[in-house]
C-alpha cells in the first residue's frame, strides 16, 4: 500500500513505516499541509526551525524518542 513509486524523505519513510498519515501530522503539529508534504516528499527540503519543532513535538506523542536529526541534517 505504501511506497507507490513516490520519492520519500527520511520523514516520509518514517511515517510510512509507522502507519502515520500526513494529515494526522498536519492536524497535530498545526503546520501547513504544503510544508508537511514537502518535508515528506523532498529529501532536500528543510522546514523552518519553528515548523521543525512543531513536527517533532507531534511525533513525540507516538514516539517519545523522535529527534530532528533523524530526519534532517542539522
Amino acid at each position: 500500500m505504501f511506497g507507490l513509486g513516490k520519492p520519500r524523505s527520511k520523514l516520509g519513510k518514517y511515517l510510512d513505516r509507522r502507519g502515520i498519515k500526513q494529515e494526522w501530522l498536519v492536524s497535530k503539529s498545526k503546520v501547513g499541509r504544503t510544508t508537511i508534504s514537502n518535508a515528506c516528499g523532498n529529501s532536500d527540503y528543510m522546514p523552518g526551525a519553528k515548523s521543525m519543532q512543531k513536527i517533532i513535538k507531534a511525533l513525540r506523542e507516538v514516539d517519545p524518542s523522535a529527534r530532528a536529526d533523524q530526519f534532517w541534517d542539522l
